[in-house]
This record gives structure tokens, sequence and C-alpha cells, in this order.
């Protein structure tokens, strides 16, 4: 407990000066130490304490003195002794200490697990007989992109200042919340902060998003939403299901004192909320002049808020402006922690939903792989395996995502492709030993089969990294394997002219939305295009003119006329290989 330094907190033991009469005093406050030296103790650092000398009681000749030991205490005994220290206990708040005391939980890096850590857990120990935390939260060491720790010296770390005013204190916040850092992992941050800028983009703007799209439609529509969770669409019951899965997901991970854990649970339902029912309950919030649905909004409005409450302690301020922006409330940071004991749970419909989910990833993977834009429609997608067909009350969601004419349901997956067990021979091989080349040859001759947890082949059951399942598709079949099922994707990638004019027709309406964002109108405002447009892009306009004028609400539609007007707004954007020219205006 002691180091040979001059300055420190002193030791209070006093040792006789003479071997031939030892003795050892401890003093344990300034009253014992003026009991045997007298009154006016006021300084208890060096030098002044160690002023302090008196006759030794055990020796009778009187020539030795108590001297105090040269030592002082270890600064990790000093920050050891912080839970009783810091309130002068037992001098003081007595009381106070005794409710208090063991903490709820510390948090250092990981060095301090030989420092404050040790020192903390040994005087506990000793003086009450118990540990002085609950929980421990033993965080990394934060490096720059060569490896080495952050240096005032170095200056090799962004600024902060400049990492606020560019992407918010939030940003920073959950970067570092996010990381493995908390789990005692090291975490590498550039010096010009481009990890925090993708939070932004990932995590921030998402949120914001979804809060805009709520708030454009809701103030165009004129509509105040409520907050309710009764609405009867499937896609309203699976968000709320998921917003339920959410508060309890968090709340679990923060009891846990598991702060990534609790970050990892909201980018997941991030994710599902706009990438999903954001995307696919577009139609409900704006009908182009017919009734909207308000239990979409009403939904909606209720996810938001509950989430936000949830999300708060992890995202402060930007959920404090949201919060604050759709219920006119003081502070987020005064709401009560969400009650969704009564939502229901949904666990077959978030099940099923999941899945198509997963269906439509494998789908759009397709599309990805083989350069197939998602606009031009495909004939058809589908879905083979066992139990695949539970999900074809949900058909229709698939279609309008992966942009298919129709979605057909199989359980022979053997017809499109095979899965082949690939088994990890680098860590398979210690523990196995000679009967690794049995599994291997089993493995090769399709002789395995799925248990619960994992695999069996020749007799041995493999889990977790010893195996890897690849699909193989068969010749001439476009499929993707989906990611927790035995179920695969296949998509017909073949484009007929219908299908080749229906995609143009979508482009179409690509390009005149564009124009009106550059044009900064409203998402109500009704306007006239006139689109210049050559060969086979003039006939799938001809085709298509009332799906293009419904979807970008415009009134008339003119494909023969000049482009250049006065008081039109002007835009020019490319559709394949071809520039077009595109004049629109705002009418009544």
């Amino acid at each position: 407990i002691s180091r040979s330094r001059f300055w420190g907190a002193p030791i209070p033991v006093w040792r006789s000066d003479d071997p031939a009469y030892p003795r050892v005093d401890v003093y344990g406050s300034v009253a014992e130490l003026e009991r045997d030296f007298g009154p006016g103790v006021t300084e208890l650092h060096r030098p002044a304490i160690d002023q302090l000398i008196r006759p030794n009681p055990d020796d009778p000749s009187g020539k030795s003195n108590m001297v105090r030991v040269a030592e002082v205490l270890d600064c990790w005994f000093e920050s050891g002794s912080m839970p009783f220290a810091q309130v002068h206990y037992p001098f003081e708040n007595r009381e106070w200490f005794e409710k208090h005391f063991p903490a709820d939980f510390i948090t250092e890096y990981v060095a301090q697990t030989r420092g404050w850590f040790y020192t903390m857990m040994v005087l506990a120990t000793a003086l009450f007989e118990r540990p002085p935390f609950r929980n421990c939260i033993c965080h990394g060491i934060v490096l720059d992109d060569t490896g080495q720790k952050l240096s005032k010296r170095l200056r090799n770390y962004p600024s902060p200042k400049e990492v606020f005013d560019n992407y918010g204190s939030d940003a920073l916040r959950w970067f570092l919340m996010a990381s493995p850092i908390l789990r005692g992992n090291d975490l590498q941050i550039d010096r010009e902060g481009h990890r925090i800028r993708e939070v932004v983009r990932l995590v921030l703007h998402p949120l914001w998003n979804a809060y805009s799209f709520f708030s454009l439609y809701a103030n165009s529509e004129g509509i105040e939403a409520s907050f309710r969770t009764d609405s009867d669409d499937l896609l309203d019951r699976y968000i709320l299901a998921k917003t339920r899965a959410l508060v309890n997901g968090i709340r679990s991970s923060l009891d846990q004192y598991d702060l990534p854990g609790a970050c990892a649970e909201f980018t997941a339902f991030n994710e599902v909320l706009n990438n999903w029912y954001i995307r696919r309950s577009r139609d409900r919030f704006y009908k182009h002049g017919q009734e909207t649905d308000p239990s979409a909004y009403d939904t909606l409005h209720t996810v938001l808020v509950t989430a936000l409450v949830a999300i708060s302690p992890l995202l402060p301020l930007v959920s404090e402006e949201i919060y604050r922006g759709l219920t006119g409330a003081k502070s987020v940071h005064l709401a009560d922690w969400p009650d969704v004991s009564a939502w229901q749970e949904e666990t077959e419909l978030v099940e099923r939903m999941d899945l198509v989910r997963e269906a439509c990833s494998a789908a759009l993977a397709l599309r990805r792989a083989h350069d197939v834009r998602v606009r031009q429609p495909l004939r058809r997608l589908t879905l083979a395996g066992p139990g695949i067909d539970a999900i074809e009350p949900l058909a229709e969601l698939l279609r309008q995502e992966v942009n298919v004419k129709e979605v057909t349901f199989e359980t022979d997956v053997e017809s499109y492709a095979t899965f082949r067990l690939q088994v990890n021979a680098r860590v398979l091989g210690k523990r196995l030993g000679s009967k690794m080349q049995q599994v291997i040859r089993a493995s090769k001759q399709g002789e395995w089969r799925s248990v619960e947890g994992g695999v069996e082949v020749a007799g041995e059951r493999l889990t977790g990294e010893d195996y890897a399942i690849k699909l193989e598709p068969r010749e001439g079949a476009a499929c993707q394997a989906l990611g927790s099922s035995d179920a695969i994707a296949i998509l017909d990638l073949e484009i007929d002219e219908a299908l080749a004019r229906e995609g143009r027709a979508r482009d179409i309406v690509r390009v005149v939305q564009q124009a009106r964002r550059e044009a900064d109108l409203h998402v109500s405002d009704r306007i006239h295009v006139v689109l210049e447009l050559r060969d086979e892009w003039h006939a799938a306009a001809s085709h298509f003119r009332d799906y293009i004028a419904g979807q970008t609400l415009a009134r008339e539609l003119d494909l023969d006329s000049p482009v250049v007007r006065d008081g039109y707004f002007l835009h020019e954007a490319r559709l394949g290989s071809e520039s077009i020219r595109i004049a629109l205006a705002k009418v009544a």
C-alpha cells in the first residue's frame, strides 16, 4: 500500500526508532493524534506531519522515539477509499453512506483492473465484507488510425469542438456507446472523424427522415395524430410489435449495463421502421387527393413517440428535438419510461413478416448481383422451401417490394439448387483428429442432416464456426438463400418488351419527381408537365400516361409540345443513354 515519495498522503503509522524496543502505533483520527502528541494538530501533510515525534512508551530508558514511517500511501489506495472517503465516513454522513453503499456501477478503462477496481475491492472487502460496486463497465482504449493511444502531445485525434459543430454531440456519444470499446475492446478513431460521420448517415438521418416524413404529410393533410395501438392493419400491427420489442430490448440491455446491446436494438429497429414500414405504407399517408388512412398517422406517431423515450438516454439531444416537435411536451427526459405491457406481442405475425423481409432481401440481392435495377418490373419471384408457404398471405407485400408481377411458393428446393455442407477443417482438425477425413468425405457426398443448433455428419455434431452451408444454384437458376431458413428465392430475370416498357415508365416518374424536388414544390402541389422524349421512351410515356400523371400529381402530361416555356421550371435528366428535357409548372 506504500510508495517511496515525498508528496502524497502520509501513512499514519509511527514506529519505534530503536529495534531493541519495538512498537507500532496506527492512528485513525486527528483526535487520536492529539491524544498522544498534544493539541493543535492541523496539518496532516509532509513535512509538518513528520515533526510529530514522541518518546516510545515501551522504552524504560526513554531514549527511543516513535517516528512516522517515511512512505506515503499508494495513490490507488487513496482512490480505492473513494466510496467512504468522499463523504468523510465514518466521521460524517454515516446514514447516507450506509444507504448508498455499494454503488450501482462504476466505469473506467481496462488498465484499472489492477488499479482502482482492485484497491476498491480489497478495501471494501476488508472494511465492510462487501464488494464496493454491483456492476462495472470496463471499457477499452481509444486509438488513432495507426493504433497509437490518443495523446495531447501527438494531437492525433479529431477536435471535439469540430466534431460537435460538424456532426453533433449525439453522433460522438453514439459512436462510443455502440462500439466494442464498452465491452473492453479497443476502438480506432480517425483524425478527420469519418467514422463518426457514418453514425449521422446510418443512425441519425434515418430517424430524422422518419420524423420529417410524418410531419410533411401530416401537415399537408391537416391531420393531428393520436396515440393509439389498436390498428387492424398488418403493417401497423407489425411495427407496433417491433416497437414493443424495442422498448423491452433496450430496457433489458440497460438493466444489464450493456450499452452496445441497447444501441444494436435501435439500429435494427431503425432499419425496420424506415426501410420496411414507412416504405411499404407510403400510399396510406398520401393518396393523391383521396381519403387518407388515419390509423397510419396514429400508428407512426405512437411508434415515434414511444421509441424516442426509449432511446433518449442514448441520443439525448436529437430525441429531445423530435419529441418536442411531435408532442409539444417540455422534455422527453421528463417522460416516464414507456409501458408497453398491454401492447400486443404479435409473435406469429412478427415471425412471418420478418421472413417476408428476408425473402425481399434475398430477391433484391439477386437484382444487384445481375445488375437489374429495382424500378424494372420482373415476371416472377419463386420462394421454395419447407414451410415457406406460411407467408403466402403476405405475398402482395413481397410483390410490391421486389417489383414482380407474381410471387409463387413451392416446397421443393432441389429443383433449383443444392445446399452443400462446407466443414471448417482448421477448427475441426484439432478436435476430431483422424475422424476428420470421414467428416469431409461425408459432407462432400451430401450425407448430413440439420439438427437443432447445427448439423450432424458422420456421427459428429457440428455447431457455430465448425461449418458453413453453401447454396449451389442449378444451371440457369438465379437463386439466393434466405438468411435464417432452408428456403431460397428464385428470380425470373427474363425481360420482355412489355416489362421493359413499364420499367421505362417508372424511370420517367423518377426524373419528374426529381424535377419536382429541384423546383421546390410541395408534395401536394398539382403540376403541368411537358416531356421531350423520343423513340421507346415516348412510347412508354404514351402507354403509361395515366400512371405517370398519377404518380407525379400531373393534371396534364404533354408529350408532343416544345419544352421551352415562360414561367416553367426547366430540368434536364438522363434516361439510359438518352438526354431528355422536362418543363413543369404548378397549377391550381
